[in-house]
Formats: C-alpha cells, structure tokens, sequence
C-alpha cells in the first residue's frame, strides 16, 4: 500500500509544495515572490503575505501534479524552521488546519536536516545514486554555511561553520553594492570566472578547525529591514 506524503516549505520567500511516495518524488511546486527584486534581498512582511496568497493555489498545484487527492494523503510535513517567523507561521498554520481537517499525522521537520537528506530523494523513473552513512554534507545558503557529519537518518554532528556571515549573505550583499538585480550571487560567480585571479592578494585566514568567515568579504552596510 502507497503512502503518500504532502510536504509543505515556507521558511523564506518560495511557498513549495511536493508529494512524495515511498521516496519518490511525485510532484514539486515552488511560488516565486518577484517583489523583493526591488529592495535588493528579502523583505520578511511582504514574504509573509505572499505565502498566505501562494499556499493555497501551490498546494493544489501538487496535488493534482501528483494525481492524488486529500483523502489519500497519509501524513503532512512542514518546515518548522530555522526561517523567517511571519514565513514559518504561514507554512506551519495551514499544515496544522488541513491535518487536523483530514485527521492524520503532522512531521515538523528541520530545514537545514531536509537540505542534508534531500539526497534520498527519488524521481519517477530515474535511476540515483545515494549517499552511504557517514557521509559528509556542505551546506551553503543565504542563512547558513556548515560542514555536517551525517551519521544516520536522525544522527547529525556540525563539524564547522561560519562564526559570522553566511557565505550567501556574503554574495547578495556584494550584488548590492555592485547594483546587480537580485539574487545576484549567480551573476558574482559568472563574472568571476571572467576575471583575474590574481588581481588582489587576500591575507591567510586564522580560523580555528573548520570553521569559516565570511565577514571580510562582505560590504557592511545597513538595511534594517531587509533580510539577506
């Protein structure tokens, strides 16, 4: 017998939904919020009205992607953070309401453990390779950079990490600065397969273990309220 999961993921600025069966993906719906390209990064009031808007029409969306109905869902999954508060709160009511509505079980799930074990994942059809226990994961982002000792499905060590800035802060800042649309971290890492690598000398770095810093990096300026 199939079991099907709805997962739903609210933590920043993309509303998602996915279907999920014994492992294999069935359907992936992600709602882009264009608004913030106006200010440069992520703006957490206007990402939280979004996804009140977005929920509803993205969940529906994979569902019926999936070709499965309400009641043949045996469980919800939502991000129960670490995120945006207003954005977490959107994902984690409406998974609460709809559970409580069809009378199944609700999975909180940690963001950064679901980017480590995302790698399980299968697609319809195709075939992939999986990680072995213990492995190794990199984990960058805008919020978070860390190196993690995945031991098992539910056993996780932080070996190192950035003791300031993430290295996507460090990138969406930079594009800031340099007037780049955003997210300009993907428009950073073009041009600087462009450029000169030896233009500038950077001192070595005296970070304890595997820790990282990406403060020097990063143009300090103030945008109190606008997250990046």
């Amino acid at each position: 017998m199939c079991s099907y999961i709805l997962g739903i993921e609210s933590s920043c600025d993309d509303t998602s939904a996915a279907v999920v069966t014994n492992n294999v993906l069935l359907s992936n719906v992600i709602a882009n919020q264009d608004i913030h390209k106006n200010f440069g990064g992520v703006v957490p009031e206007y990402a939280s009205r979004a996804h009140q808007i977005n929920i509803v029409p993205v969940i529906e969306d994979a569902l019926q992607k999936a070709n499965v109905q309400k009641k043949q869902l045996s469980a919800i999954a939502f991000t129960r953070g670490p995120g945006l508060l207003g954005s977490l709160l959107v994902g984690t009511s409406f998974a609460k309401a709809m559970a409580l509505a069809l009378n199944i079980p609700l999975v909180e799930v940690d963001h950064l453990e679901a980017h480590i074990l995302s790698h399980f994942i299968l697609e319809k059809d195709t075939e992939k390779s999986v990680p072995k226990f213990p492995y190794l994961c990199l984990i960058v982002s805008g919020g978070h950079t860390q190196i993690v000792l995945v031991k098992s499905f539910s056993s996780f060590e932080i070996i190192g990490k950035t003791i300031d800035d993430a290295a996507g802060e460090a990138f969406d800042k930079a594009a800031k600065i340099l007037g780049l649309p955003y997210p300009g971290g993907q428009m950073i890492d073009e041009n600087a397969k462009k450029g000169n690598p030896l233009k500038f000398s950077f001192p070595e770095p005296r970070i304890a273990e595997l820790n990282f810093s990406f403060s020097g990096l990063n143009p300090h300026c103030s945008y109190p309220s606008v997250i990046f």
